[in-house]
């Protein structure tokens, strides 16, 4: 069969045409991302060959590491075609545009043309405007963990939200839109590859601050892993509380789970992974917080999606869907509504927090003295028929929290005057909610609670 040059194949009789085949690399690297070019065969497909030595491939080599930019490392080697010695320079891209002796070429047919300044400044829009997660990996699909693969198609195959089983991976990788030209896109490496540089930090604090900590971990793998592994640390790290339902015992959770499912799934959906941060999970005495890397989108707030009608701006669009498929969320642009009330419903304040180098979700966990307040309600409930008023109970959450509180504190901190924190607390003694152990000046208040 003829040899014949094409957009991603080019003839070179020999080494002789070095400056032109450097320029041929990069002009088909810029068009196809990846190419051949064989040194010892004619334009019109006639393998000559050529001496071949390793001084030889060295030489190509450094060549094309020193006079093209961004560096390319192509695999050079020597093959025997019609009984001929010639050399194959296979190689590959995703850094476009490349240049050549400091000039930028364009493969058009079987000839490489000069770009114009026009075509050079619409190739660096479109790198800039091409979304992180539809741009080439460096990664090969061989790569993918075709087990998680295999698990996540079952699912979406349960939740009817594909119409297609598992046949082999590089046509299931196709279909869900994670190749290109047979090579795999950045969503495709970070969803179902092991190696690759995602990683969560999750840690438990003692306090209200980083300063001691109690358990720290990190977490590294595909995206679909970390997902799971992120949502289990979460579980096992969180308060639960004991239910009697008609159903039998069972426990609730300190956060909605749904709401901690969400918040997970979000931190890397809309991650920039072009960052190289990782996500974080850290748990304070007062506090959970789910941070991702990369800014909230510009002049819009969460309230926005949480309360208004914005829609959801996409920063990896392929890998929101691909998320979507697997039933990891709903519908883009609902997470932030849908954590929101599903906190409410429970009764948990979350806060959202845009910051300079990323996002954090914040859930608010329950202190000793609120969860004193709740059970100082249900006592008076069933004791004397009614409830206690605000102020009592932030008496008593006070006093609960600092045993030598003075009235004059309780004053400031509740807000009323010291005359009516005397007449509370008056109140409060009389209910047997609350005794003076010792002095006045030298005692403590005891919240009784049974």
């Amino acid at each position: 069969m003829k040899r014949k040059e094409t957009e991603n194949l080019e003839f070179k009789k020999s080494t002789s045409e070095l400056k032109d085949a450097i320029k041929s690399i990069a002009a088909i690297l810029n068009k196809h991302k990846s190419g051949r070019l064989i040194f010892g065969v004619k334009s019109d497909g006639k393998a000559e060959g050529q001496q071949v030595s390793g001084k030889t491939l060295r030489d190509i080599s450094k060549a094309i590491s020193d006079f093209i930019e961004p560096k390319i490392f192509p695999k050079v080697y020597e093959k025997v075609i019609e009984n001929k010695k010639c050399v194959i320079v296979d190689f590959e891209g995703n850094e476009s545009p490349y240049f050549a002796y400091g000039r930028a070429y364009l493969r058009v047919a079987d000839e490489d043309r000069q770009m114009s300044a026009k075509e050079l400044e619409r190739f660096i829009l479109d790198k800039k405007s091409s979304p992180w997660d539809l741009q080439l990996s460096d990664t090969k699909t061989s790569e993918v963990n075709e087990s998680i693969l295999k698990k996540f198609i079952k699912s979406s195959n349960d939740s009817k939200r594909i119409g297609f089983e598992y046949t082999n991976l590089n046509s299931v990788l196709e279909k869900l839109g994670l190749t290109k030209g047979g090579n795999l896109l950045n969503a495709g490496k970070v969803l179902f590859c092991d190696e690759n540089l995602l990683e969560v930090q999750a840690a438990v604090f003692a306090g209200k601050s980083k300063d001691t900590f109690l358990d720290i971990t990190k977490f590294n793998g595909n995206l679909i892993e970390l997902i799971e592994k992120s949502t289990s640390y979460i579980k096992e790290h969180m308060n639960w509380k004991a239910s009697l339902t008609e159903k039998g015992r069972g426990e609730i959770p300190e956060v909605p789970l749904r709401a901690i499912e969400e918040a997970i799934v979000n931190s890397f959906a809309h991650r920039d992974y072009k960052n190289p941060k990782g996500n974080e999970i850290a748990f304070f005495s007062n506090r959970i917080e789910i941070y991702n890397p990369g800014e909230f989108p510009e002049n819009i707030e969460p309230e926005d999606y949480i309360f208004g009608e914005e829609r959801s701006i996409l920063r990896n669009p392929l890998i929101a869907n691909i998320l979507y498929l697997g039933d990891y969320i709903e519908k883009w642009g609902s997470g932030l509504k849908r954590i929101y009330n599903l906190c409410k419903d429970s009764g948990v304040k979350v806060e959202f927090k845009k910051i300079k180098s990323g996002f954090v979700i914040v859930f608010k966990r329950r202190t000793e003295s609120e969860k004193v307040g709740e059970k100082v309600g249900k006592k008076v409930g069933k004791k004397v028929g009614k409830k206690l008023t605000e102020n009592q109970k932030r008496i008593l959450n006070f006093m609960s929290e600092d045993k030598f509180i003075s009235i004059s504190d309780l004053s400031k901190k509740v807000g009323i005057a010291a005359k009516n924190i005397e007449v509370n607390i008056a109140k409060l003694k009389k209910n047997s909610f609350l005794k003076r152990i010792g002095s006045k000046k030298g005692g403590h208040w005891k919240v009784k609670i049974k």
